[in-house]
């Protein structure tokens, strides 16, 4: 894999977690895969991570990122500051984080790790 592949592949991801279509996001990645939130936790193999993506959208149903810029650092690597905007489906409040998510690839450019550090204001 290069460079120009990892950041489509982060772009990607993001256009289709913002269709919400989540049958679509889980088959990009690697059944192994990690996943750490600042917020959330860690996550360890798909099944954790489907739990964990499946009550977020179920959470926040209007949920949708904005990224401006995604950066390869490296040939399996790629990162990009976000805001995320959202509404929790009971109490309807609105939510704005921002945040830095980087995403590791597999060679065979199946996610392999993703990191999340939530901006914490103040």
């Amino acid at each position: 894999m290069d460079r120009q592949k990892a950041t489509e592949l982060a772009r990607l991801y993001v256009e289709r977690s913002n269709r919400h279509v989540l049958d679509e996001v889980f088959p990009m990645f690697d059944p192994d895969a990690t996943y750490r939130s600042s917020q959330f936790g860690l996550f360890e193999g798909l099944v954790q991570i489907r739990d964990m993506m499946t009550g977020f959208f179920a959470t926040f149903p209007d949920v949708h990122w904005t990224v401006d810029d995604y950066r390869a650092d490296s040939d399996d690597t790629a990162s990009f500051e976000f805001t995320m905007r959202a509404s929790h489906a009971e109490t309807k409040q609105s939510v704005e984080r921002r945040g830095l998510e980087t995403i590791i690839f597999t060679e065979e450019g199946l996610i392999r790790h993703i990191e999340v550090e939530v901006a914490h204001p103040g």
